[in-house]
């Protein structure tokens, strides 16, 4: 019998109703509860992989090749539990199905109105594809108040009732800010914001309140009294100087507790020793690597949230603090690249699309090729990699992408066609943008003696892919006179998912992203080599 647990914020955005729901998670988790995590999004498309990654940040792929939330990633890194597709929904999904049901005439000649059916569209979701977990976290997207999410209150208000309090909760998290002039914490927009949920039926049980502060008691009773909850229902939800802390941060304030009582479960208290062992090595590095992201989205960095978590990860791995200097590519263009790499123990080039910033990304893969720095490169890093060692190594001086357009020799062009399983997949160049890259997992089989099979310790491995382009592989001879090895393919052999340099310090190039797999208590092997290496390297300068 699956609890639901719905997760809403006021006030304003960004309070990380994400995270919140990933820590609340992993706390139920460490009670020995099985749990599953959903995001409900309101914006209009119908998934976030058209979007700009200055405006949504990343775009986080799972498995069965489905582009979501970022948030989907926090759930994964903090519970271990792997996303599919049917854990994030979008208006714009749910409205491209109930349009569909009734041109199909699903609906008998009815009225399709928002309720009942675009909210039972969304309760179908809810409760869909659960097995035998404890409890399923619904985080809803957005703040309340806004006109997108009412759709979503009312369904969640709706299931409220139909499950009953002994399955349902329901969670708001809010913000108590600090007016310096008045040398206190203001309660009011918290007051607000309940009342807002209030004016569409739905009475939290649970307060979650941000704060850069101790929250006083006096304050806490003040929001219990106004906002109709227990006075052990206001969780503080306090800055804390790594997010790894965080759960252990909302035992401590009784969150987990308090949902328990909430359904009269009686439960072992939690294991939290694996938070406090990462939480103790990120405190207690044993030394300190510099790592440069030479990338094109770097204005917000949430772009590349699960790359900076990897990379964190691959520093617990090595007991050492990693320090990202994060450089946009293009300045490459204007000034030169030593004086802002010659300082960084590791280079990486994550991915992106569009030929903009893509000279200075080429130019950052040359330094760290001819000065023996430590390079990492991910999708398009893998892509720029190439070219530069075709350009500047096989005397292929107009090697490029057609990505950026017609070139004489294309070493990276469009997948028109790929493999997966047993079934073939195709896509036209003037087909639609969403939805049409190799997305999710794929196989690669790692070369023998090869420096990335030596890292995973495996002849087969299976990737996260999120790309429309690929290395052509008409010019792997060329590249392989240059010293440049193609040490992972497809399992048919068609496909390059990786290159390395055998003779270069630490230098490897993925088509896949790596980064979707890593958690802090599960470091990918890809990082943790990459810092071990950038560690060696701190010891040479």
């Amino acid at each position: 019998m699956t609890r639901f647990i719905f997760i809403t914020g006021g006030v304003v955005s960004s309070l990380g109703k994400g995270l919140a729901s990933a820590a609340l998670g992993a706390c139920l988790q460490a009670r020995g509860f099985k749990v599953r995590l959903r995001k409900l999004d309101p914006y209009l498309n119908v998934d976030p992989g058209t979007m700009s990654p200055y405006q949504h940040g990343e775009v986080y792929v799972t498995d069965d090749g489905a582009e979501t939330d970022l948030d989907l990633g926090h759930y994964e890194r903090f519970t271990g539990v792997a996303s599919r597709r049917g854990d994030n929904i979008t208006t714009g999904r749910i409205y491209s199905d109930v349009i569909s049901k009734e041109r199909r005439g699903d609906y008998l000649g009815a009225t399709v109105q928002v309720i009942p059916h675009v909210t039972d569209a969304i309760k179908e979701f809810v409760r869909s594809d659960l097995t035998d977990e404890d409890f399923c976290l619904c985080e809803i997207g957005g703040t309340v108040g806004d006109i997108e999410s009412l759709p979503f209150l009312e369904a969640i208000r709706q299931l409220g009732n139909e499950l009953g309090r002994d399955r349902s909760m329901f969670v708001h998290l809010t913000l108590l800010p600090y007016i310096p002039s008045a040398g206190e914490l203001k309660t009011k927009p918290t007051q607000h914001s309940v009342k807002e949920l209030l004016s569409v039926g739905i009475q939290p049980d649970l307060l979650m309140c941000r704060s850069d502060r101790d929250i006083p008691e006096g304050e806490r009773r003040k929001i219990a009294l106004f906002c109709n909850v227990q006075y052990d229902a206001v969780i503080p939800a306090l800055d804390v100087d790594t997010i790894y802390q965080v759960p252990i941060s909302y035992h401590d304030q009784g969150l987990d507790r308090q949902v328990c009582r909430h359904f009269h479960i009686d439960s072992p208290l939690p294991d939290l020793s694996r938070w406090r062992g990462i939480v103790d090595r990120i405190r207690q590095p044993e030394g300190e690597v510099v790592i440069a992201v030479v990338g094109k989205y770097i204005s917000l960095l949430d772009s590349y949230k699960s790359l900076a978590e990897a990379l964190t990860h691959g520093g617990i791995g090595n007991h050492v603090k990693v320090r990202l200097t994060w450089i946009d590519s293009e300045i490459f263009e204007r000034e030169d690249v030593v004086n802002h790499l010659e300082p960084c123990h590791g280079i990486l080039v994550p991915g992106g699309f569009g030929e903009r910033g893509a000279t200075g990304k080429i130019q950052a893969v040359r330094f760290a090729r001819e000065r023996g720095v430590p390079y990492f490169g991910i999708c398009f890093g893998m892509q720029m990699a190439v070219i530069e060692s075709a350009r500047n190594l096989a005397g292929l001086s107009n090697a490029s992408s057609t990505e950026f357009g017609p070139c004489d020799d294309p070493v990276v062009g469009l997948m028109t066609e790929w493999a997966r399983g047993n079934e073939l997949e195709k896509r036209s160049a003037d087909g639609d943008l969403g939805g049409t890259m190799r997305l999710g997992a794929y196989e690669c089989d790692l070369a023998k003696g090869s420096r990335v099979r030596d890292i995973y310790g495996l002849d087969r491995i299976s990737e996260r892919h999120r790309h429309r382009y690929e290395v052509n592989m008409r010019y792997r001879d060329a590249l392989e006179a240059t010293g440049m090895r193609f040490s992972g393919l497809s399992p048919d052999g068609v496909l390059p998912e990786i290159v390395e340099i055998p003779d270069h310090p630490w230098f490897v190039g993925v088509q896949f992203h790596p980064e979707l797999k890593s958690k802090p208590f599960d470091p990918h092997p890809l990082f943790t080599s990459f810092i071990a290496a950038a560690v060696r390297q701190s010891r040479l300068v």
